[in-house]
């Protein structure tokens, strides 16, 4: 998901800010171990037309999947792999907030060069670059970077941080833990059960997305606290736990990493704004597919408002 990139630039966003305490040697010592451990994903943007560059603001795809690694928590055994997550990261040219938006993976979208299908297929028949394409096509945005994490990679990110806290819509029960209505704190092995479980919720993949947001804001969290920030033990841990399950794209390397934290010094917590790409119901191929189709207008919408560099004004408009 991606919650790793957010976190790792808000865990080098917040060295920035306490410079004072934490001496420069140890700064180029997590770049170092960021570049090292993370991996470069090849040629991952398409070639030919693609949306122009934004002014200001930046887009980030991040992927979530396990067939990095080779697990398939949902028994599908889909061909190729598939991307269990799927959000973007925009941050505007202000720098005021990141705003973090869900799409379904199921989402019933054009995908380039093989029609209407899931989102998710996309990165089953094209991986990195056919996903960034299905993504700029559907919002007419540029992506200006993209980073995959592998899902696995949750459990020792949690376990780096000595756990984190999130808070669950409802009480449920997945792969032998429990979680109840409000605050849970969790460890790497419950993190992993939290943001992976679909089963256990009448709406499915709409609470999984939720609980994917809830973690990624309790990680990011625990990432700007002063338990981590003034802990270099423990901020070293994480940013490489966190990079050893990371692919990024060549270009968002620590030094890329560390001038945007900077530039976003003075976001707080609330300032991460999370929601899904809204949605109109469900449907059913001829083959027995079950899809998410999404709201067209609110597509419209939000592809506008990233254009303009203008999406909190859509989600004030948006029904609380």
């Amino acid at each position: 998901m991606l919650v790793a990139l957010l976190s790792t630039l808000g865990a080098l966003a917040g060295v920035a800010t306490v410079l004072a305490v934490v001496a420069a040697a140890f700064v180029g010592s997590l770049a170092r171990s960021f570049d090292t451990h993370a991996e470069a994903i090849p040629e991952p943007f398409p070639v030919g037309d693609r949306p122009a560059p934004s002014s200001g603001a930046e887009n980030t795809l991040l992927i979530g999947s396990d067939s990095r690694s080779g697990l398939d928590p949902d028994g599908d055994h889909a061909a190729g792999g598939r991307s269990d997550t799927l959000m973007l990261a925009h941050v505007p040219a202000d720098r005021r907030h990141v705003y973090l938006m869900s799409i379904m993976r199921d989402s019933w979208v054009d995908v380039p060069g093989h029609g209407q299908a899931k989102i998710n297929a996309a990165y089953s028949w094209g991986g990195v670059p056919l996903t960034v394409q299905t993504v700029e096509q559907l919002l007419d945005v540029r992506i200006d970077h993209v980073a995959e994490i592998d899902l696995a990679g949750f459990e020792s990110m949690t376990d780096a941080l000595g756990g984190v806290t999130v808070q669950s819509p409802q009480d449920f029960t997945a792969r032998g833990h429990h979680f109840v209505r409000g605050a849970n704190r969790l460890d790497g092995e419950q993190a992993l059960a939290f943001v992976r479980e679909r089963y256990a919720f009448a709406d499915a993949d709409h609470t999984r997305v939720r609980n994917q947001q809830a973690f990624l804001r309790g990680v990011f969290d625990q990432v700007v606290s002063r338990r981590t920030l003034t802990n270099p033990g423990r901020l070293q841990e994480f940013v490489t736990a966190t990079s050893e399950h990371l692919a990024v794209d060549p270009g968002l390397d620590a030094t890329t990493i560390a001038r945007l934290g900077w530039s976003l010094r003075g976001v707080r917590p609330d300032d991460l704004v999370t929601f899904t790409m809204p949605t109109a119901g469900g449907g059913t191929t001829p083959d027995g597919q079950s899809f998410v189709r999404l709201d067209e207008h609110d597509r419209a919408a939000i592809s506008t408002a990233l254009r303009s560099d203008d999406l909190q004004q859509w989600l004030d408009t948006r029904p609380r």
